[in-house]
């Protein structure tokens, strides 16, 4: 039983490896936001675990690993990623066990396509071209009972950043380990291409999204006007959807909604199971 007394612990795992971000301030802000808003006693503390080998114990409540650069292949035999699977592993035998306190573990982008990869859930591969702007992400039959999308429309709108994808979804893997795809990518009916998977939920308390459920205009906005990154929207998608993405930012029904919706609903699910423990 969590008591007044008792400051619930959230960990925030940084993957970016020093790499230029505003996926960190995303994250404090929401957990900062969600802290005045529902008045609870939370810390936060921020693991750079790429670049300086941080990484949390198992005295957390909640997780957070974020997204970052790079190969989610080539890395399988790193220093960080051998730290970062023994945390996993203990938090997995932590929630098997008869322990009422069960921790949650959120997996954005980067950390999501590490998941797919060891359980070997789909098909890790680098994208032809690189997938960057706001996006259509439509929920799956199975997402209807989904807590954390709750609120939201299908589809509902996010920040899609990657070069690398999950496709082809394992079924076999998925039963194994009692995982649900929740969300697929836009279809594309001028290109005969599989949809890459952009939600999973891996158990009852690790849930994963392949899009930035913490993006929000202000980040976005910083992206899409960086000389280069906008010439590169501009050569893929072209002017005039570039400039409708650009005026789209505030639209209170797209990422905005999805900044102030999946988090959240991530930080009540977990804080309520802690207070029902």
């Amino acid at each position: 039983m969590q008591t007044e007394k008792t400051a619930i612990k959230v960990a925030i795992i940084d993957l970016y490896d020093n790499y230029p971000n505003q996926g960190m301030r995303n994250f404090v802000e929401l957990v900062e936001r969600y802290r005045n808003q529902h008045r609870v006693n939370l810390v936060y503390q921020i693991f750079d675990l790429r670049a300086k080998h941080e990484i949390p114990d198992t005295s957390f409540d909640v997780y957070i690993s974020s997204g970052g650069p790079g190969s989610p292949i080539d890395t399988a035999d790193t220093e960080w990623e051998r730290l970062y699977w023994e945390l996993i592993d203990a938090i997995s035998v932590h929630n098997a066990s008869g322990s009422l306190n069960k921790k949650h573990v959120l997996f954005v982008c980067h950390s999501f396509q590490l998941m797919c990869r060891r359980y070997g859930l789909g098909v890790v591969n680098m994208r032809q071209s690189e997938s960057f702007g706001i996006m259509p992400v439509h929920q799956t039959g199975a997402a209807a009972s989904e807590f954390l999308f709750e609120g939201l429309a299908d589809p509902f709108f996010a920040v899609d950043s990657r070069e690398w994808q999950v496709i082809h979804p394992n079924e076999e893997k998925f039963r194994e380990i009692g995982a649900t795809l929740l969300a697929i990518e836009k279809e594309r009916p001028h290109i005969d291409l599989p949809r890459a998977m952009m939600a999973i939920r891996f158990n009852e308390y690790f849930f994963g999204t392949q899009f930035h459920p913490e993006a929000d205009p202000i980040g976005m906005r910083a992206h899409m006007l960086d000389e280069e990154r906008k010439q590169s929207m501009i050569e893929e998608y072209g002017q005039k959807k570039y400039d409708n993405m650009l005026n789209e930012l505030n639209n209170p029904d797209q990422i905005l909604l999805t900044h102030n919706t999946i988090i959240p609903n991530f930080l009540y699910q977990a804080l309520h199971s802690l207070e029902e423990a």
